[in-house]
């Protein structure tokens, strides 16, 4: 029997084995930006495990655009070229590879949560100043950020391209841009963080403006044969803020630009957001989504079970499914999805282990 769940996926020219997806989930684990042996172990073990693809995670595109002081980095050479042996390791083993780029906005300059996630003062050891669209803060804790004036999108604009210009270079094969859970570009999106009044901010049209531009402008120069993808917040889960049928405008914007598949997430804008969050609880907008833009999506969200998982993409309420913490309690996931459906599958073996003893 045939299962969706394994059935392979092809975006331009990349193909996925199945439909499992390891979702971008941050390690704090760097001290430099430079991903290491850690990451080799969490992307790789995750590679070896069957996933389809593997999503490193969000990767700043400069320093000031960390959450913490121990975020992956994509702004140097250096850390693009420590990627890459990663980079081949996943692919060695099946996997698609990808990564998420992105700029943590008005939520940057904070500690990794296991050492308590409040918030760094830029005058504070390996703090800074945090930017947004305007001067409100992400909590009363936060720093107030620097409302960004002409010059600093221009540069958040050039930081993006050079860093899909970077991650091409480390050989991944699929890009996304991270305009979700509150950072930077979701920030311009909504109306609770963004109240500017000049042509990036007010309308619908104008909030979208920085965002769109930063697509196309990586569109550009990301090869035409390859997947840009864009993770979003589909609803800000707050009365007045970012919601689905601004989701669904954006979504269109995006597609006309080139986009291949949104990855549909939610939440992140307000830490008081109350979020009914239980199996699947995001699915629906996946499914909004594909519906009325016509464009493949991506669920994610306490997606848990092999079945749940077939359901998703059954029903066609997906294309594919992104998981992060059940792949973090088990990188063996899509393995066991495997036998619980009854599906027959073999790996690609990178050595023989015979041939390599000396």
């Amino acid at each position: 029997m045939t299962h969706k769940l394994f059935s392979p996926w092809t975006l331009r020219s990349v193909t996925l084995r199945n439909r499992i997806c390891v979702a971008p989930m941050c390690q704090y684990s760097t001290p430099d930006g430079v991903a290491g042996d850690w990451h080799m172990v969490h992307l790789g073990s995750r590679a070896v495990g069957g996933a389809g693809l593997v999503m490193a995670e969000a990767a700043s595109i400069s320093p000031e655009g960390r959450i913490s002081p121990r975020d992956l980095g994509i702004w140097t050479d250096a850390q693009a070229q420590a990627l890459a042996p990663i980079v081949a390791f996943m692919k060695a083993q099946g996997a698609v590879t990808a990564i998420q780029i992105a700029h943590a906005g008005r939520k940057a300059s904070t500690q990794p949560p296991f050492l308590g996630g409040h918030p760094i003062a830029p005058d504070a050891e390996g703090g800074w100043e945090p930017l947004g669209p305007s001067a409100l803060p992400f909590s009363h804790s936060h720093t107030v950020p620097h409302a960004m004036d002409a010059q600093n999108l221009e540069k958040v604009r050039r930081d993006f391209v050079a860093a899909a210009r970077r991650a091409l270079a480390a050989g991944f094969e699929v890009l996304e841009l991270h305009m979700a859970h509150g950072y930077l570009l979701h920030s311009f999106l909504s109306p609770i963080s963004n109240q500017r009044t000049d042509d990036y901010g007010g309308s619908l049209e104008n909030r979208m403006r920085l965002p769109l531009e930063i697509t196309a402008a990586v569109r550009a120069v990301w090869p035409e044969d390859l997947p840009l993808w864009v993770r979003i917040s589909a609803t800000d889960w707050v009365r007045g803020g970012w919601d689905l049928e601004q989701s669904v405008v954006l979504s269109k914007a995006l597609k006309d630009r080139g986009v291949d598949v949104i990855d549909c997430s939610s939440g992140g804008m307000t830490p008081d957001a109350v979020i009914p969050a239980g199996p699947g609880f995001q699915t629906p907008f996946a499914s909004a989504i594909r519906q009325e833009v016509g464009i493949p999506t991506v669920a994610v969200g306490l997606i848990t079970e092999a079945i749940q998982a077939e359901h998703i993409l059954v029903t066609e309420q997906a294309d594919a499914v992104a998981l992060a913490r059940e792949l973090l309690r088990n990188p063996y996931w899509p393995l066991h999805a495997a036998r619980e459906l009854g599906v027959d599958i073999a790996w690609p073996v990178q050595y023989d282990r015979a041939k390599a003893r000396p």
